[in-house]
């Protein structure tokens, strides 16, 4: 084995014991594209020190949802739902092709596109038809009282835009982000200057029934376009083709347009996952993975 036709795979845990258990089937297609080339991969636990070491091993490397440390690295992230992933150069989903990419509703036939949303609803969303309600449903994410460089605004900041349309406002928060004093400091003294505001619930519950969905970039935004619900972002996003952006249309605008927005849900959600990701389940899979490899510049 040529010391270049190396592959380090940097995880984390729980995802790192399902790769070394063989279980990842994302990294086992890589092994049946790269092993008979004369590749070998090697998967180590991702942190501090192993990332700082990275660039300095010999061949190439593979982050999960990580940025990639130098030129000779890609990172892969799940496409929202099973069995779509991508494979970039740049940790932000912004930032990547599909974020750029012009979507053509004209380009996806209709029927096929109805077709895929109904099968990928009954799938991944199962459960009763979402109705039309009345509340917007607000999920946060982290960091929730400053803005960051790619967001309109501050999370504390959209919750309160929201409130001031006067619809109710049902506000939960990130399973796996922790919210400090401050934090919930903040949230309080929106909901004592918005009685409109509730904070917690099941927000996949009450993504089934709400109006529409307003946040940052989360992937709730992206199961609300399933659902067939309007979605203002806040930040950006490789979704945003068939969303209301508050940054560009200002936030009072962006949410005025959203209960009567109606886009082409179907075609984007065809487009975005079937036509555009690297569905594992397609027979050109490996096709499709190893043209994803050499734009990333490895020697496949």
């Amino acid at each position: 084995m040529s010391a270049d036709l190396l592959l380090s795979v940097y995880l984390h845990p729980p995802i790192l014991h399902t790769a070394r258990a063989g279980k990842l089937g994302f990294l086992n297609r890589i092994r049946t594209i790269l092993e008979p080339q004369g590749w070998q991969i090697e998967i180590l636990q991702s942190g501090l020190s192993a990332r700082e070491a990275a660039p300095t091993r010999p061949g190439y490397a593979l982050f999960n949802m990580e940025r990639p440390t130098h030129d000779r690295a890609l990172t892969f992230r799940r496409a929202y739902h099973f069995p779509y992933w991508r494979l970039e150069r740049q940790a932000e989903r912004w930032r990547w092709p599909i974020a750029q990419a012009a979507f053509d509703p004209s380009s996806i036939e209709p029927d096929a596109a109805r077709n895929f949303l109904r099968r990928l609803r009954g799938r991944v969303l199962p459960g009763a038809d979402p109705v039309q309600g009345d509340h917007i449903l607000i999920p946060l994410q982290g960091h929730i009282r400053r803005q960051r460089s790619f967001q309109s605004t501050s999370p504390v900041r959209m919750v309160q835009a929201a409130a001031r349309t006067g619809r109710p406002c049902i506000v939960t928060l990130h399973p796996k982000e922790v919210y400090d004093e401050a934090d919930r400091a903040a949230l309080d003294r929106l909901i004592a200057s918005h009685p409109n505001i509730t904070l917690g619930g099941d927000t996949m519950a009450r993504l089934r029934d709400c109006a529409f969905v307003v946040t940052q970039n989360s992937s709730v935004g992206f199961d609300g376009l399933i659902l067939g619900k309007p979605v203002v972002l806040f930040a950006l996003s490789d979704y945003h083709h068939v969303t209301l952006d508050a940054g560009r249309l200002g936030a009072a605008e962006a949410l005025a347009r959203a209960p009567d927005h109606t886009p082409p849900v179907d075609r984007f959600l065809d487009w975005f996952l079937r036509r555009t990701a690297l569905d594992m389940m397609a027979p050109d899979a490996d096709a499709r993975l190893l043209s994803a490899m050499k734009k990333g510049g490895w020697p496949v």
